[in-house]
């Protein structure tokens, strides 16, 4: 199947495109900048109460007769240019196809050839998130705004959260596996030689942050970072840019006041603030973007809470230049992995946990909502950063396809760390009121993770979709569902080229991301939960119909409180959704028929731990018969703080092919 790299077949039909979007633009941007001044959001209401003279009230008062002027001078332009966009759809592709070019950042040629389906498997890490990169007018019903800039902020934190490296802590003790009430962990060097033990003092509660120096973006250096991997477990195969920190600790393995001081000391002294990443010096008109104390989401930043920020110091403070490379700064990861796993609920065989970070070492992202076309070029270059393949502009436009005029696009992005083999979209024909203006489908992905010493590519199916919004349309949502599961079925076998006698692929996963728009708690929400694709499809938040796991909460937020100061960083909101009363303040909860639609009014009775309607299932079915597949930790991932009125969530996907290391 050719992937498409252009929106149309030709350059004659882009440039008559691009001219007829030009007569267009600009009527656009004057509606969507005068009904924008009229929607403000929790945030601009807050600066506003403090101005006494009503300046905001004068300059919409001044500003508005000019919009409108301008508006209806470029209405002619905007409806000759629609006559000539409009049938010019019928020709668009449903995708762009794009690949990073600088081979310098790529890395999807040497994935490939890592994983030979030898050892003990290999793992694969998946992230979802609902970005809501509406046009600002439509944005702002969201209590979000300025699109553009959170773009940008957007792909920058999510390529900086993937792109640290990840340490894995490994505690030796028999009798303590449970967490102190720290929530930090500091990692320091002894002052001695290099090949001295690096040792680890406290425990931890959740994943936190530290400052790292590493390579770039793109790729981290962690060979020197590997300590005692016979110890701790081998790790699976492909485990880049892992630290492995082996702890034989006591059975209580916690800090007193004066080594949490002396520690803190200690990295406080180790010396000044790197430049960023980007090295601009660009200022957000959004308040999601300045960085307050505690605030690690962005990883540019350089004030940190005391909790979740120490430096790693190596030796004496007097490493060699070539060991810390460039000398960027990084927040990395700590994830707490006990030899023994046992966890708070005892019967849980995978890691879970509220995390401030993307996920290290993030293999492939789903987005909903990426509705914007210029939102979307911003997102893209900064994921390009991290991503080396990425399929964005998903969808149709006008009546091409579907029954209905569409006005935007389907919203879905998909980013990859390795190649792309096939690619399909299709447009839900069901969808109604708001929704049958956009282009809403499902985005089917085939893409190659290596290949067995036999040359037989190991291959993975991904599937990324946003169902019907509207409260009440279960039906809509079940007949979407169902065209999910037959598309996906034909796309399958449309892109196999295997047989059983002759197996030229292996495939390794199949998932499914995205936006479902129900959850599994809501009493209105009882046709979906019961659909065939949970019995095909599996859900580590699940228990079964009607019913999640203790620790699953809830992926929408209220949009209400995202600027509050208790949730606009990510390390705050992470804090605040650990604690029942902080879900239960600043998550949407599922809706009863027994109460009132006030969630204030009826919080005794909440059911559930929120409205978990972000979803990420796999399934065993149609895999190669000899591999086994496993969740191996499952996240809710609050780094987007103040840039979405979503949770992101991510699972990494263990590959167990059975075989010995050779």
């Amino acid at each position: 199947m050719v992937l498409y790299t252009s929106p149309f077949p030709n350059s004659f039909l882009s440039v008559l495109h691009s001219f007829s979007w030009g007569l267009i633009f600009p009527c656009y941007w004057l509606a969507d900048r005068l009904v924008a001044s009229f929607v403000p959001t929790t945030y601009e209401k807050r600066q506003r109460a403090d101005d006494p003279c009503y300046f905001h009230a004068l300059c919409i008062i001044i500003t508005t007769p000019i919009y409108l002027a301008l508006l209806v001078a470029s209405l002619p332009f905007a409806l000759i240019g629609f006559l000539l966009w409009s049938p010019l759809q019928s020709a668009r592709r449903p995708y762009i196809y794009s690949r990073l070019e600088d081979k310098h950042h790529a890395n999807g040629a040497t994935l490939l050839t890592e994983w030979k389906a030898a050892g003990n498997g290999k793992s694969f890490c998946f992230g979802s998130a609902n970005v809501c990169l509406l046009p600002d007018s439509l944005a702002r019903f969201n209590n979000v705004f300025n699109t553009q800039a959170r773009a940008k902020e957007i792909g920058r934190r999510i390529r900086n959260g993937a792109s640290r490296p990840q340490i894995k802590i490994y505690i030796d003790s028999p009798t303590n596996t449970s967490i102190s009430a720290a929530s930090f962990s500091s990692l320091v060097s002894p002052q001695g030689g290099d090949n001295t033990n690096r040792s680890v003092n406290a425990g931890m509660k959740r994943t936190s942050s530290m400052e790292y120096k590493g390579d770039n973006a793109g790729s981290n250096n962690s060979e020197d970072c590997r300590e005692d991997k016979g110890g701790a477990g081998e790790p699976n195969e492909g485990e880049e840019n892992t630290c492995i920190v082996r702890i034989n600790g006591e059975d209580n393995v916690q800090m007193s006041e004066a080594e949490t001081e002396t520690i803190n000391g200690q990295a406080h002294a180790s010396g000044p603030a790197e430049p960023s990443l980007e090295g601009d010096a660009e200022i957000s008109k959004t308040p999601n973007h300045k960085q307050k104390e505690g605030d690690s989401g962005s990883l540019d930043s350089y004030s940190a809470s005391r909790e979740s920020l120490v430096k790693v110091r190596i030796g004496d403070g007097t490493a060699d230049q070539s060991t810390v490379n460039n000398k960027l700064l990084y927040k990395a990861s700590i994830m707490k992995k006990t030899s023994v796993r046992k966890k708070k609920h005892t019967d849980e065989t995978f890691d879970h946990e509220i995390s401030a970070f993307f996920p290290a070492n993030l293999d492939f992202l789903c987005l909903q909502e990426v509705f914007d076309k210029r939102a979307a070029e911003k997102l893209k270059e900064q994921l390009h950063h991290y991503f080396e393949y990425i399929v964005y502009d998903v969808g149709v436009y006008s009546c091409h396809s579907c029954c209905s005029f569409k006005f935007v696009n389907s919203g879905l992005l998909f980013a990859s760390r390795y190649p792309v083999m096939d690619a399909a979209y299709h447009c839900y024909p069901n969808g109604r009121g708001t929704d049958s203006l956009a282009s809403k489908g499902a985005l089917f992905l085939k893409v190659q993770v290596g290949s067995t010493p036999q040359d037989q590519r190991i291959v993975g199916y991904i599937s990324c979709t946003h169902l019907q919004a509207i409260a009440g349309d279960t039906t809509v949502r079940c007949e979407q569902l169902d065209m999910l599961q037959d598309w996906l079925s034909d796309f399958r076998k449309s892109t196999s080229s295997s047989s059983t006698a002759n197996p030229e692929e292996l495939v390794a996963f199949d998932v499914i991301c995205g936006d479902l728009n129900f959850d599994n708690c809501s009493s209105e929400d009882k046709l979906e939960q019961q659909h065939s694709l949970f019995t095909h499809y599996k859900d580590p938040c699940r228990i079964g119909p009607g019913e999640d796991k203790p620790w699953a909460i809830g992926t929408l937020l209220d949009p209400e409180g995202l600027y509050d100061e208790e949730v606009c960083s990510p390390d705050n909101l992470q804090k605040v959704l650990e604690s029942e009363e902080g879900r239960k303040a600043y998550l949407v909860y599922p809706t009863s028929k027994n109460h009132s639609s006030s969630q204030k009014g009826r919080k005794a009775s909440l059911k559930g731990n929120g409205r978990r309607i972000d979803y990420m299932l796999y399934t065993e079915e149609g895999l190669y018969l000899e591999w086994k597949l496993e969740v191996e930790e499952f996240s809710f991932i609050t780094q987007l703080a103040g840039l979405t009125d979503h949770l992101p969530v991510a699972m990494r996907l263990v590959v167990s092919t059975g075989e010995e290391d050779p």
